[in-house]
């Protein structure tokens, strides 16, 4: 019989941070307990190059909480079965050695400040798995606060670039009014135009048949475009949308003030004043995919929503490590 192996994964990206503790038996993760919590560790880093001591704070606050959750768990922090991946902003930060620090000393192991390729490559290894009803070559987008990462593959990946374009990113960056102004939203576009005419140069994704996107954004765009009461994830992980419905919904929630969107009945309240930048990047991110499928002679069967992305990559990866060791 396999092993089962309990570990814990924690990813602290630009806007949220996050805990998932999993049993791992043969390569198949069962969810124990998966949290997020709004920090917003990246406020600010665009413009100053640092990371703000209340923002560093907040981080550090919710490291402790999850610590104590690992440990009622029965992960007990700083053992081997803990990964904790640090993600955007703490690679732009000049004081990220203060973050790494307070993480080592809140959940007792080393945060790894990962590179734009192993994030993206984490969050393909989360996603692809539950694919197996959509045809590859896959296309894998985790839309974050600092950085958009793209990865092209099937059951592995065959290139992936990291763009430095993200809700939080573009939100501090251009869109101010609101809701925001032509002039900003334009800004906002010409920003993400370069970034993904950049990533062309590294990653084909010409070749796709199944767009995929992952993360917070992704994920309330896609409860908008369902209609949804509340935020509910066995509805949204998994669906396949077409490409105009898609559309259609960041478009709306891009063209609303705060407090219409701060209303709809499951936007978590940490992304309000994010989601319309978010919606931007992704709206971009589908058009310019899906033009350049079109281009090439095929068509995207389906943009598909994932609940699992790279917090999945890096449990599977903590037992990796272990069979390594």
């Amino acid at each position: 019989m396999t092993p089962v192996t309990r570990v814990a994964a924690i990813d602290c990206g630009t806007n949220s941070i996050r805990l998932l503790v999993a049993d791992v038996e043969g390569g198949t993760l069962t969810d124990v307990d998966r949290r997020m919590e709004v920090v917003r560790l990246g406020q600010g880093v665009d413009r100053t190059g640092r990371l703000a001591p209340e923002a560093l704070a907040r981080t550090l606050d919710a490291t402790r909480r999850y610590a104590d959750r690992c440990v009622e768990l029965g992960v007990e922090p700083g053992a081997a079965a803990v990964r904790f991946v640090a993600t955007s902003a703490t690679r732009d930060a000049e004081n990220r050695d203060e973050f790494v620090a307070g993480v080592r000393d809140a959940i007792g192991v080393e945060p790894e400040v990962v590179a734009g390729h192993e994030e993206a490559a984490l969050s393909f290894r989360g996603a692809v798995g539950g694919l197996a009803a959509h045809p590859g070559p896959y296309v894998v987008v985790d839309l974050g606060g600092g950085s958009t990462e793209l990865v092209v593959g099937t059951g592995t990946p065959d290139a992936a670039w990291s763009m430095d374009v993200g809700c939080v990113r573009l939100t501090e960056r251009h869109l101010r009014s609101d809701p925001p102004a032509a002039d900003e939203v334009a800004a906002a576009r010409a920003d993400v135009a370069a970034a993904l005419d950049e990533a062309a140069g590294h990653v084909d994704w010409s070749r796709a048949r199944t767009l995929v996107g992952l993360a917070g954004t992704v994920t309330t765009v896609t409860a908008h475009a369902l209609g949804l009461p509340a935020y509910q994830p066995e509805r949204i992980d998994g669906s396949a949308l077409a490409v105009d419905a898609v559309l259609a919904a960041c478009d709306d929630l891009l063209r609303r003030d705060r407090a219409s969107r701060a209303a709809l009945p499951f936007m978590h309240p940490g992304r309000v004043d994010v989601i319309g930048a978010g919606a931007l990047v992704w709206h971009d991110v589908v058009a310019r995919v899906d033009a350049d499928v079109r281009a090439a002679g095929g068509a995207l069967s389906a943009v598909v929503t994932s609940e699992h992305d790279i917090l999945d990559g890096i449990a599977l990866s903590v037992v990796d490590r272990a069979a390594r060791a």
